[in-house]
């Protein structure tokens, strides 16, 4: 049992932030759901710009939808479509094994929507209905109208999986919704027992927004900081998750076979090389969790990582470090509101760099 496996039996998933027809064509997806227990996939706007930008696989199925579709987000999602129906597929086994717990793969709703919830539902709607895989996630952003919009499409039986979280507060606010959305869904008379939704709290970005404040600030204490503020937020997140879905809040829910919306780590490559490469993996494995990796990241963890169950562990040391960060004048309300706001930015860049490479 390598490490990646191991993890797997401390009860966290491992999914990977990646995909595209080579992953799909030449057998690496199947070969990592296979040897590694990779047992999901997540894609956005910026996986698949690379994808359309790097593999050749593409070309001839564009040369055809420019000739015959005339919008370039049609001719987009007619390209990647099928590579989410196909990773869906090699995923059932996993999905059915699970008990519908596992096995899924996301797809974006475009970014232009973040602040439209109306907008949102309709095309996590349509999207759905475009895939038609019972292991779909529809992904939203975690924006005030994204959380309106995951709400809705909760009470109506759309599984979402919601990205774009920095803080604990919009990880709560997103929980809630849950809840909220369930709780209708029952009241309608509806099952929830195939409902599933995950949250999704961005660490690498935190840390270098922080860790900018940080050396600013350029204390000794200040510095001694660097790196530790999305660790300690991700931590406080699941103490979150813990007291929400394994108290009474959802104990009606739960006796009537709804499932909690688990924590999935995003974000999880470092992006300062002096930090070590699993900082936002080996710290986080817990029970109930989901950590989506880059490719370079589930490589080092497969090489070289010391799998055990931390997430709980420093839970006191983590509230000392927030509390630090507050006393030094670190908001980490308004940093997760900020980085939440320039991933909007981002998503749409690559968006629209995606559409570019249609047209």
């Amino acid at each position: 049992m390598n490490a990646t496996q191991h993890i797997a039996t401390l009860g966290q998933s491992l999914w990977l932030d990646n995909l595209s027809r080579d992953l799909l064509r030449d057998g690496t997806l199947a070969r990592l759901i296979a040897e590694d227990g990779v047992s999901g996939v997540t894609s956005n706007p910026s996986i698949f710009q690379n994808a359309l930008a790097t593999s050749p696989h593409y070309a001839d199925d564009l040369a055809r939808l420019k000739a015959n579709e005339p919008d370039a987000e049609r001719r987009y999602e007619a390209l990647v479509i099928p590579d989410i129906q196909d990773a869906c597929d090699l995923l059932l086994p996993v999905h059915e094994a699970s008990g519908g717990t596992d096995g899924y793969v996301s797809l974006e709703v475009a970014p232009r929507w973040a602040y439209d919830a109306v907008h949102t539902v309709e095309e996590a709607q349509r999207l759905s209905a475009a895939v038609d895989r019972r292991n779909l996630l529809i992904k939203v952003p975690g924006t005030p109208e994204g959380v309106s919009a995951f709400e809705a499409l909760t009470t109506l039986g759309i599984n979402v999986n919601v990205t774009l979280l920095f803080s604990v507060v919009q990880t709560q606010a997103v929980f809630d919704a849950y809840l909220r959305g369930l709780t209708a869904r029952v009241h309608a008379g509806a099952d929830v027992r195939r409902s599933k939704a995950v949250a999704s709290l961005f660490l690498s970005r935190v840390d270098t927004l922080v860790d900018s404040q940080l050396t600013a600030i350029g204390t000794q204490e200040a510095l001694s900081l660097r790196g530790k503020a999305a660790v300690a937020m991700a931590k406080h997140a699941y103490q979150a998750y813990r007291s929400t879905f394994h108290g009474e809040a959802f104990a009606e829910l739960a006796r009537q076979g709804a499932t909690p919306q688990y924590l999935l780590w995003a974000s999880s490559g470092v992006k300062n090389p002096d930090y070590h490469d699993l900082l936002y993996v080996e710290p986080l494995i817990g029970a109930e969790t989901i950590n989506t990796l880059p490719d370079k990241t589930l490589a080092a963890l497969r090489e070289h990582g010391d799998p055990a169950l931390r997430v709980e562990e420093g839970v006191a040391e983590a509230d000392v470090q927030l509390a630090e960060l507050a006393r030094l004048g670190i908001d980490m309300d308004a940093v997760g509101n900020t980085l939440q706001d320039d991933g909007v930015k981002l998503f749409e860049a690559a968006y629209q760099k995606l559409l570019q490479q249609t047209g």
